[in-house]
């Protein structure tokens, strides 16, 4: 099984594919779509858009799992994340990918146990279960990889419980 991990941001999308055979976990790609700020919105987010759908048309996921608003201190960072996320969400509707989402301390409390790591326990812990040299970078990739692995972790026994194929 196949997931895309999605970090979603304006100026950077952490991007990461896993595929679990098993209790294996192995990653294919990781990385950081960039947008730059001089660039209007509207082309950002369709950039954004394009890469994704270009990932979803290499690696077919099963899944799209993307990681929740964080409603820190800042709502207009709050605001910009939510579009991104909803380009993200629109490429995988566009081709039939069921997408699940995932609060941060769920994503934490799946890779490292709780829901209160920081991110270099999240970068450890990522690089451990997938079997790296060393903690992926840049961050939102590492971000990205997590996302992944909470739901390869989660989508089975959710749906088990639901009663439905995973």
């Amino acid at each position: 099984m196949i997931v895309l991990g999605i970090d979603p941001g304006t100026a950077s999308t952490g991007f990461g594919v896993i595929e679990s055979a098993g209790s294996r976990l192995c990653a294919h790609t990781a990385g950081v779509i960039e947008t730059h700020p001089g660039v209007p919105l509207e082309r950002r987010l369709a950039e954004i858009h394009a890469c994704v759908g270009n990932l979803l048309e290499e690696y077919r996921p099963v899944a799209v799992a993307i990681e929740e608003l964080y409603f820190g201190a800042n709502a207009r960072t709050a605001f910009a994340v939510g579009q991104a996320r909803g380009v993200v969400l629109l490429a995988a509707g566009q081709r039939g990918v069921p997408s699940r989402s995932y609060t941060p301390q769920q994503v934490k409390d799946a890779v490292c146990g709780h829901g209160r790591a920081g991110k270099d326990q999240v970068g450890r812990m990522v690089a451990r279960l997938l079997g790296l040299s060393g903690p992926p970078t840049p961050d939102h990739a590492a971000d990205a990889l997590a996302v992944a692995i909470c739901d390869l972790n989660r989508a089975p026994l959710e749906a088990a419980l639901l009663g439905a194929p995973a």
